[in-house]
């Protein structure tokens, strides 16, 4: 028998995650030029969580979020913590100051394979179970990360750990939301993430005599704050919605047809097609994604041998 969620549930995550997939695209399209008008790439990440964090605060108190809060026992609220700290504030320092410091071309290749860690961590934890299906996608997802982004030179330095770390802890965070999940709702986990995590973020600042960088922002950066807090408030919201109906492993793999999103719109926008091995890469994602959301797509009853290779029942 399939292991929970269910065929039905997974459907709808995977609907959730194909939707947060689409914003992160357009997100990382749309930061690229907010980024440019800012100097320091911390003070920008402050501010666009700051706009996100407002948002998502905003849907769960309307939400309930102030009552389910104050039924939440000591160790679910020490979960909401948890989560602010591995998802919301360290690894955006973490990522951010390790771009800064990059040298090798391996470091825009890590955070790539954020999907890999997490099947690795929600075998163990989570209980998920990867039939070969699953794993032939994971595979094929992981060799149109390397067409478009090659890991080329062998070079690591502090950059590159930073990132690393970044990428592991936010596979840590998905782990942890999966379980928290089933007892604390998607709107009052994203306001917590983001909301507890710009403490941190701006505690980083005071603490590196940065602070005074939040006020020096250009006006004409605003614009791009206010639209990228905006996608951040919606990716987070629907990302935790797919992640409570689907499997993590499901869910991080459909996310990474993200990247196809930036792409197009990068070679609409700039009439400059990708290299040809950049494309034979995005297909590869494309096909790998079209399998997973397939299977997940399947009938509910009288599952067929497929859908029990997927699941790891063959």
């Amino acid at each position: 028998m399939r292991d929970q969620p269910t065929l039905l549930s997974e459907r709808r995550g995977v609907v959730l995650a194909l939707g947060t997939a689409a914003i992160s695209g357009l997100s990382v399209y749309v930061n690229a030029f907010g980024v440019k008008l800012v100097a320091d790439p911390v003070v920008y990440t402050t501010l666009k969580n700051a706009v996100a964090a407002l948002l998502l605060v905003a849907l769960a108190v309307a939400a309930g979020g102030a009552g389910e809060l104050r039924g939440l026992d000591v160790r679910r609220r020490g979960g909401l913590i948890l989560i602010a700290a591995i998802g919301g504030s360290i690894p955006f320092i973490l990522f951010f100051s390790g771009l800064a410091a990059a040298t090798a071309p391996t470091a825009a290749f890590i955070h790539k394979t954020l999907f890999v860690w997490v099947a690795l961590l929600a075998v163990p934890l989570l209980g998920e179970r990867l039939g070969w299906l699953q794993i032939a996608a994971l595979a094929t997802l992981l060799l149109g990360q390397v067409l478009v982004a090659p890991p080329n030179g062998l070079g690591w330095g502090p950059g590159e750990t930073m990132i690393a770390a970044a990428t592991l802890l936010w596979s840590v965070e998905v782990v942890v939301a999966k379980r928290l999940l089933a007892r604390v709702s998607p709107s009052l986990l994203a306001a917590s993430r983001l909301g507890l995590g710009l403490v941190g973020l701006v505690g980083f600042l005071a603490a590196t005599g940065r602070l005074a960088g939040l006020a020096a922002v250009p006006a004409e950066a605003w614009v791009w704050v206010i639209a990228t807090g905006g996608l951040l408030a919606g990716y987070v919201a629907t990302w935790y919605r797919a992640l409570r109906h689907a499997r993590a492993t499901t869910v991080t793999s459909v996310l990474v047809i993200a990247a196809v999103v930036t792409a197009a719109l990068s070679a609409l926008t700039s009439g400059t097609a990708p290299s040809p091995t950049a494309v034979l890469g995005y297909l590869v994602i494309v096909a790998a994604v079209a399998v997973v959301a397939a299977l997940a797509f399947g009938p509910v009853r009288g599952t067929g041998r497929a859908h029990r290779a997927l699941a790891g029942d063959d």
